[in-house]
């Protein structure tokens, strides 16, 4: 399996080792460098209609990078589209969701699809807009937040509420509800008026088992900005 390393304290890069016949998937131009025993062609991540749904509806890449030793082993350095850490997770026993513009990298064990949110959890809370990454197969996954990455762990006995913004990946077997407010017994409108008055916005509950992801910056001020951006 190719060799995933983190290379970096600012600004990292993800360094990966492939031996001969071993690939990777990345997002769209994320490949700062590589060596020339080493491939990169474009296909589509999730099949044509997953790719078509992540750019209709969230505004990603339709094609993903895929890069592979054709010629021998080689090296090559990938980099996340703006500044902030990067975390290598397992996937095998546990799977996960991704958050939008989190994804990128995975071995070529994983797969990763779109999966549809509840409406609601979409409109509501923006993660990873109407569709999230989520992963399959055995492997490992790289992600990227805005900011610095911290890993929470959530039991029974320590549920977590998290700004849907700085959310970045979760086990996808946590389970999770959208909030406008951190507040327990207020009403729909209590929670609006609370959200509105207090910059608290919108939140994720998870409970159960698992790992959170987060960063240190809001990933959606950075969305809004950059989509923003293209669409002038």
């Amino acid at each position: 399996m190719p060799t995933l390393t983190v290379t970096g304290e600012h600004d990292p890069f993800l360094h990966i080792s492939l031996q001969q016949g071993e690939s990777i998937s990345c997002e769209s131009d994320a490949m700062v460098m590589m060596e020339s025993n080493l491939d990169l062609t474009a296909h589509m991540q999730g099949g044509l209609l997953g790719a078509l749904a992540r750019r209709l509806v969230n505004g990603e890449s339709f094609f993903q990078q895929h890069i592979q030793a054709t010629r021998g082993a080689g090296d090559c350095l990938l980099a996340p589209p703006f500044s902030g850490d990067i975390e290598v997770l397992d996937v095998g026993a546990v799977q996960y969701k991704i958050a939008d513009t989190a994804y990128l990298a995975a071995t070529s064990g994983v797969g990763l699809t779109a999966q549809l949110q509840r409406v609601g959890a979409a409109i509501f809370a923006e993660t990873g807009g109407f569709f999230v990454g989520q992963t399959s197969g055995a492997g490992q996954v790289a992600v990227c937040g805005f900011g610095s990455l911290f890993t929470l762990d959530v039991t029974p006995n320590n549920p977590i509420t998290i700004d849907n913004g700085h959310v970045v990946a979760w086990d996808s077997s946590l389970n999770y509800q959208i909030s406008l407010s951190t507040g327990q017994n207020r009403s729909v409108l209590g929670n609006i008026i609370n959200s509105i008055t207090s910059g608290e916005g919108v939140v994720l509950r998870f409970s159960g088992v698992g790992k959170v992801v987060i960063c240190s910056r809001n990933m959606n001020s950075f969305i809004a900005e950059i989509r923003n951006q293209i669409s002038k």
